[in-house]
């Protein structure tokens, strides 16, 4: 019988031998790579953290000590270890979570799934234990990507500033986020994986030191009290011992014993310790080691035995994007990219590769990479900053103060906005075209397909005095979505074919083509529909007023919050102009949407043609009959 099959909970892990525990760590592995390969998922970071999670498991007494992952992404080992072994259903609808998940399990505490902020979690789960004066322990589990964060280092230093409170710190060293970690602490963290340990250099020193006759036990003493300034030398791990943190490590992440030794010790020690491991991501898998790029981080469908896709992919948004930067980059010397540790993703890597003195990745740091943006405008570039569209929420207030405020000419390309579907919650783009209206001076725009993505992407980098947004989707990129004319700056998509037509439905961005089908099912119900892309949704375009007023009502379709959305934009300049036409507006409501495909997530909120179509032919209606009784005789409204 498979060892993995009867671990029910953590506990089950302590009546495993040493011998079984490695058996058990190979189990694991094979679990994951038959599981993922069938639904995609977060492949490689798992396999790196194998024997990490047994340990902590079998070191730490889940759930009455936190155990916190920054991100989540690595957690599959974690589900596996307390009784979520069914992952034939990963990251769809009625499935588990790709991340942690409150609603799974009460091993769970984190699903935000956004990076750096572990810390921060674990800072104040601890003060609590303090407050409420609880034994209970919390370990925060953190990537070397993921330390790249500023919010980490803020972190830490309010840790620090707590000597007995009791908090174990691990970072998982696997030189990678979703490619190789760069930068200064990057380096830092790759002298503590090769310089020999201090402990070690000393006691070598003491041996030889004592046999020294006469001058051997003073020098000693001497070199033992000025070991501050050597240890820093030897072993730079001082850097955190120089903000109050106690430093243990480096510990092989794939020895189980040296690893449950490395965690009880912190477990004991009574105060903030950090626990060094260095693991490899995709472990114990070939096709993951050989992927350069990013050791299978996130993978669709495969086939196991050779890692290759099992269905070749179309063209994607981001490809779309990642080829057009190729040529403006050939085309202007000006144009400087950035990314916030995600090159691949984002689609810079061939970018990168043709001007790599022109590409800038600031790690897992959207604050810094907005600001950075700024300087770089300010310096006479212009830089296009490519982040997923989630992410860009933690940057808003530099967006806002530094981009915005001093009118730099900074492009901020969004990927992956809208409803993104499988990895759940955190990681819908739903909340951009909201929290971006506010911001004096920026223009965005949506395109509709990949003639608009290359157009609108010249466009905003022609502009040099404000910020411009351009966002799209996740995944594959439909057709080409003609335009049939053109008002003021909006393509106008369906002309209603009449003189009087009774609906003017603004598209946004890639829904373009679910807007074209909602028309087609009003033309059956005899509701004449005028379909325009406004392409640029901030500012509205001054043509929106005019072109309202000439219909009945107004329908705004969008792949974002209805709250504070394109629709409330419109609505808001209509009331303006003081054209006062019914507008209903459409897009996601102001709720956290659990995992499932894209096409699911719509449908569930009721955004889909058919739904939509349906509505407003119920709105439709309900004029009619309003102008009918407004208008009729009389007699008519007394019977």
């Amino acid at each position: 019988m498979p060892l993995l099959t009867r671990i029910k909970g953590p506990r089950d892990l302590d009546r495993l031998s040493l011998e079984q525990l490695d058996q058990l760590a190979e189990e694991v592995r094979t679990f994951l790579v038959d599981a993922v390969s069938k639904t995609g998922g977060h492949l490689g970071p798992n396999l790196g953290v194998v024997e990490l999670t047994i340990a902590l498991h079998r070191v730490f007494e889940s759930p009455k000590d936190r155990i916190l992952w920054d991100t989540g992404h690595q957690s599959y080992v974690h589900k596996l270890l307390t009784g979520r072994q069914d992952f034939s259903k990963l990251k769809m609808k009625g499935g588990l979570s790709g991340y942690p998940s409150q609603a799974e399990s009460e091993h769970d505490v984190i699903e935000n799934s956004h990076a750096s902020t572990v810390l921060g979690w674990a800072d104040g789960l601890a003060k609590a234990n303090e407050v409420l004066r609880k034994d209970d322990h919390v370990v925060a589990v953190i990537g070397d990507g993921a330390l790249t964060g500023g919010m980490a280092w803020e972190a830490l230093n309010n840790i620090a500033d707590a000597k007995d409170r009791p908090l174990v710190i691990v970072v998982n060293d696997n030189e990678r986020s979703y490619a190789p970690t760069i930068g200064g602490l990057a380096n830092h963290l790759a002298t503590l994986r090769t310089t020999d340990g201090y402990e070690r250099f000393l006691a070598r020193g003491k041996d030889l030191l004592e046999r020294t006759p006469v001058v051997g036990r003073p020098l000693y003493e001497t070199l033992h009290g000025a070991k501050k300034g050597l240890k820093d030398f030897i072993a730079p791990q001082g850097m955190f011992e120089d903000l109050g943190l106690k430093y243990v490590g480096p510990i092989d992440g794939h020895d189980i014993e040296a690893l449950e030794s490395a965690l009880a010790r912190a477990k004991r020690f009574g105060g903030p310790v950090i626990v060094h491991c260095l693991t490899e991501k995709g472990r114990g898998y070939q096709p993951a080691l050989q992927d350069e790029a990013d050791r299978f981080h996130g993978i669709g469908p495969i086939h196991p035995d050779t890692g290759l896709p099992i269905k070749a992919s179309g063209a994607d948004w981001t490809s779309v994007f990642g080829e057009e930067m190729v040529k403006l980059g050939n085309e202007r010397e000006d144009v400087v990219a950035i990314t916030a540790a995600m090159l691949q993703p984002v689609g810079l890597k061939k970018f990168a590769d043709a001007f790599p003195h022109r590409m800038y990745d600031v790690g897992i740091a959207e604050q810094h990479g907005a600001v950075s943006a700024a300087g770089l405008a300010t310096g006479g570039l212009h830089p296009v900053f490519a982040v997923y569209a989630t992410f860009l929420n933690r940057a808003f207030d530099q967006v806002l103060m530094d981009v915005a405020l001093h009118k730099c000419g900074v492009t901020f390309v969004l990927d992956r906005a809208g409803i993104t579907g499988t990895d759940g919650a955190s990681h819908n783009g739903m909340w951009d075209m909201s929290i971006l209206q506010v911001v004096p001076g920026l223009r965005l725009a949506a395109p509709r397909d990949a003639d608009q993505v290359r157009a609108q992407l010249r466009e905003a980098v022609d502009v040099t005095d404000a910020p411009t947004v351009v966002r799209f989707s996740k995944g594959a990129v439909g057709p080409a979505v003609p335009a049939v004319g053109r008002v003021g700056g909006m393509d106008v998509l369906r002309e209603p074919g009449t003189d009087v037509p009774d609906v003017l439905l603004v598209s946004v961005g890639a829904l373009a083509p679910m807007c074209l089908e909602i028309a087609g099912l009003l033309d059956k119900q005899g509701i004449t529909t005028t379909v325009v892309d406004p392409r640029w949704v901030k500012p509205v375009d001054e043509a929106m007023a005019p072109l309202a007023e000439q219909h009945r009502v107004v329908v705004t379709v969008e792949d974002n919050s209805r709250v504070g959305g394109v629709g409330s934009a419109v609505a808001q300049a209509l009331r303006d102009a003081g054209v006062d036409v019914p507008l209903r507006d459409f897009g996601i409501p102001p709720r956290f949407l659990d995992h499932a495909s894209r096409k699911e997530v719509m449908a569930e909120i009721g955004l889909t043609a058919p739904d939509i179509a349906r509505q407003v032919t119920g709105l439709v209606s309900k004029l009619d009959g309003r102008f009918d009784q407004a208008h009729a005789p009389a007699e008519s409204v007394r019977d």
